[in-house]
């Protein structure tokens, strides 16, 4: 009985992993689509089973080239604070202040 059970699992892998692998084709009695109008040639089962560009569409961001330093958010600010006004010169004061020499 315990080889039963090893021998019957073996048995069903090998089972499942049978199938047909092969190019996609119509079923008996129908027909691919017609051609449509202004197409050159008539649609293969790849080209209608390949998603679209809505359905997947490529990379369009740009990925980061080089590394750049974050700006502050004056609204980044904790519970009862007040957000203070931008000043130009204290901020490139404070630039200069954190660029060591």
């Amino acid at each position: 009985m315990t080889v039963k059970k090893p021998l019957l699992i073996a048995l069903a892998i090998c089972v499942t992993g049978c199938g047909k692998v092969g190019d996609l084709e119509p079923r008996s009695g129908n027909s691919l689509p017609p051609k449509a109008y202004g197409q050159i040639e008539e649609q293969s089962a790849a080209a209608l089973t390949r998603p679209s560009v809505q359905a997947r569409p490529g990379r369009t961001d740009e990925l980061l080239k080089r590394s750049e330093r974050r700006e502050d958010d004056q609204f980044d600010l904790p519970p009862g604070k007040q957000a203070k006004p931008f000043d130009p010169e204290e901020a490139v004061a404070d630039e200069l202040a954190e660029k060591p020499s």
